[in-house]
């Protein structure tokens, strides 16, 4: 039922997966010698630090997406029990919260 988005699940799996490897590749990286580069590198590492948890989050419900579907929960909203519109789903196909829950929660 939920083929096309269980391939635009995978597709978005695939590219956070790839995204998350090179963050921890750039965060495993030697500093410069040099303070000053020093410095613009840590900021830099600051900021990859915070891609990285976003990513690993993403990941996280993008899995949660799929598993769903698999279970046959995927368009659900986890909260009332609706069904959540399949526009919004467009836009975050992880959604787990039909647009009055998540706006209720916010």
């Amino acid at each position: 039922m939920y083929q096309d988005k269980k391939e635009q699940l995978k597709k978005l799996q695939l590219e956070m997966t790839k995204r998350l490897e090179s963050l921890k590749k750039d965060l495993s990286r030697g500093y410069s010698s040099d303070s000053e580069e020093q410095a613009l590198e840590r900021e830099n590492d600051e900021v990859a630090e915070d891609l990285r948890g976003e990513t690993e989050q993403e990941l996280i419900q993008i899995n949660e997406a799929l598993s769903r579907i698999e279970k046959g929960e995927y368009g659900i909203c986890k909260s009332c029990g609706n069904t959540i519109n399949p526009k919004r789903l467009e836009v975050l196909p992880y959604s787990t919260l039909c647009i009055n829950c998540a706006e209720a929660v916010a």
